[in-house]
């Protein structure tokens, strides 16, 4: 079976590669609506692989571009099923090939999406295709997903939210509020609000010390010791759980202290001996040139003068 299918998209491929071919194709299959729209003779194939490496094996990988009569870009996308029996949920497999063009026309440097119009070209055995290429059809209830899907999807900006609506939404409002704030605001002033969403809704242990953790790594406080014990102070549930974690804030704070002094006390060290070599490096040079000078009859004041070097110095050369 897949070798015939094989035989079925070897040939499907080699007469749609030939772009007078695929030009009819489209210009006979494209609804009325969509070929007024395209301008046929900017109709070009595209090459490469653009489809996920799991759906390869299903599509026929081709992919045509062409402009609109108004001149802006759109894709016409074909694709040829390779089973010999209808498959219930084609739509859907179609809509993906189509969402991975548009992922490879923004890999490609565009800003924008482009329009990609999906196709299938059907040559089972059984006869009409059975099923929707309507991919809300594939839906348990199409009106609900026409419901999601035809229009904006929701929107929950925390930065645009009052916080006398965000305290208001129960168990979710202490992670809205640390969020909206997050960058903007210090924690501390926050921390009556903190402490009452605290006392009012219950975090589980695990959930607070992500929370305080986050405000303390993340957060614009100038006191963090100061907030936790307002935290401590207010939220008297969780006050052992505070004092835990700012003992353990101290304790990889001095852990960090201690492995940074290390750090720049190993560069100092090395700036150091860089030093410590240049020096030894060009008094050796001066003692070399100062040798020298004697070994040629310079007199011994000169070689001084020249070198810096002392009178020791210039004595132990001599002997």
């Amino acid at each position: 079976m897949k070798k015939i299918l094989s035989h079925h998209d070897s040939l499907f491929k080699k007469f749609l590669g030939d772009i007078t071919i695929a030009r009819d194709f489209l210009h006979i299959h494209l609804p009325e609506k969509l070929r007024q729209l395209c301008d046929f003779s900017t109709l070009a194939m595209e090459s490469g692989s653009f489809i996920e490496a799991d759906l390869r094996s299903q599509c026929s990988d081709m992919l045509y571009s062409m402009k609109t009569i108004a001149g802006h870009d759109s894709y016409v996308y074909c694709v040829v099923e390779h089973q010999s029996r209808p498959e219930k949920l084609m739509a859907f497999r179609l809509l993906r090939y189509t969402v991975s063009a548009m992922q490879r026309h923004l890999e490609q440097g565009n800003g924008t999406l482009p329009v990609v119009i999906p196709m299938l070209f059907y040559q089972g055995n059984t006869s009409p295709y059975l099923y929707s290429t309507h991919c809300l059809d594939c839906f348990a209830d199409p009106e609900l997903a026409k419901s999601v899907y035809m229009q904006a999807f929701p929107l929950v900006d925390v930065t645009a939210i009052p916080d006398e609506e965000i305290v208001k939404h129960r168990h979710v409002a202490l992670m809205e509020l640390l969020m909206k704030h997050i960058r903007t605001r210090d924690m501390l002033e926050l921390s009556q609000e903190i402490a009452s969403l605290l006392n009012q809704w219950v975090l589980q242990p695990e959930l607070f010390q992500g929370k305080i953790c986050y405000i303390v790594e993340r957060g614009n406080t100038a006191n963090a010791k100061q907030f936790l014990h307002q935290i401590a102070e207010k939220a008297i549930d969780y006050r052992e759980v505070v004092m835990t974690i700012a003992e353990q804030l101290r304790q990889e704070g001095e852990k960090q202290g201690i492995l940074k002094g290390r750090q720049e006390g190993i560069l100092k060290g090395r700036e150091e001996g860089i030093q410590l070599g240049e020096q030894k490096g060009r008094h050796e040079a001066k003692i070399d040139m100062a040798r020298q000078f004697l070994a040629n009859g310079v007199d011994r004041a000169i070689v001084k003068m020249s070198t810096g070097l002392s009178d020791t110095e210039i004595n132990a050369l001599m002997d």
